[in-house]
């Protein structure tokens, strides 16, 4: 097998591609051999050592993959060979071959797409936690949604309007806003060069949205809390824009608002049955073509510096894709 090694935590430019021996799962675990992996913004953290999860030396980065079954350990008797499936965890997939532990794949319904696979878990699932059960999100409701033309930012546009909500996509430039409204956003603001704030009164009437979903943060964050309707609910996603914010404590009290965390993969791991009922929400709706992921660009396996440099332009509109030929 191939893979992509990270032997020192000194960034993208020290990975290197290298054959490895095939590795046999051990009890409990299977071998997969990966259709694709998606490219996610902890997948930059991890390798520079500033990611909260910290893989010993050396390890695989790729957290999201899918691909099929080649061999199952001692004691695996939900997988066998020849299942295609999605496989969740912090490292591994960033090669052609992984053995994983069973509890980290999802095994696929019929006529799922492995790329779609590979780009589906890590942001859907977000957004479904944060939008359907951190936000409690009503049909009728307005979101803004900061970021909107990035992975997890498409996905909360479509999951929002699945669910019901009007939805303001918020993103840095025209081309962007035109991909946001061909998912499904019903209004767009380029908070590049339009004042987010005199914006979304004027998209509300006023009011100021619901529910606000930002995994940008930065600059953009105080003004869109102080435009956030009565009652509303601000979803921290994450810090895409690099700073965190620092939000003055009187505005959550004028506005009765509340700022909510969103932290899925603690939510995978201490709620599973949860987690388990919001994917097969997702499957359904995938199945209805209510909802697909927006695949930025399909790179080979071996042009993920390539990928990483393209993420690092934030020209990037949904999910880059790495495909094993």
């Amino acid at each position: 097998m191939k893979a992509w090694l990270c032997e020192s935590l000194d960034g993208v430019d020290a990975l290197k591609w290298k054959e490895l021996p095939m590795p046999q799962p051990r009890a409990g675990e299977v071998r997969v051999a990966i259709h694709a992996a998606s490219l996610n913004f902890p997948d930059l953290l991890v390798v520079q050592g500033k990611y909260q999860i910290k893989p010993p030396l050396p390890f695989v980065p790729g957290a999201e993959f899918a691909g099929v079954v080649e061999a199952v350990g001692d004691g695996v008797t939900t997988l066998k060979p020849g299942d295609a499936v999605a496989v969740i965890g912090a490292t591994g997939g960033f090669a052609t071959h992984a053995c994983v532990p069973a509890a980290q794949v999802i095994p696929l319904p019929p006529g799922f797409d492995l790329g779609d696979a590979a780009a589906f878990a890590f942001t859907y699932g977000t957004s479904h936690h944060a939008l359907v059960d951190r936000a409690a999100l009503r049909p009728g409701e307005t979101v803004l949604v900061l970021g909107a033309a990035g992975g997890v930012g498409t996905a909360a546009v479509q999951i929002a309007k699945a669910a019901g909500a009007r939805v303001i996509a918020a993103a840095s430039s025209d081309e962007k806003c035109a991909l946001c409204r061909e998912i499904g956003a019903d209004e767009t603001l380029n908070y590049a060069r339009e004042n987010l704030r005199e914006r979304l009164k004027e998209l509300t009437a006023g009011r100021g949205p619901d529910v606000i979903y930002d995994p940008v943060g930065g600059d953009l964050a105080e003004p869109a809390f102080r435009s956030i309707g009565w009652r509303g609910r601000y979803l921290v996603i994450g810090f895409a824009g690099g700073a965190i914010p620092a939000l003055p404590w009187n505005l959550m009290l004028l506005k009765g608002a509340s700022v909510v965390g969103v932290f899925w993969g603690d939510f995978v791991r201490r709620e599973p049955m949860e987690f388990a009922k919001a994917m097969r929400e997702l499957a359904q709706w995938y199945a209805e073509g209510r909802i697909k992921p927006v695949i930025d660009a399909r790179l080979p396996m071996q042009a993920l510096p390539e990928a990483y440099a393209r993420m690092g332009t934030r020209s990037v509109r949904g999910k880059l894709l790495l495909v094993n030929s």
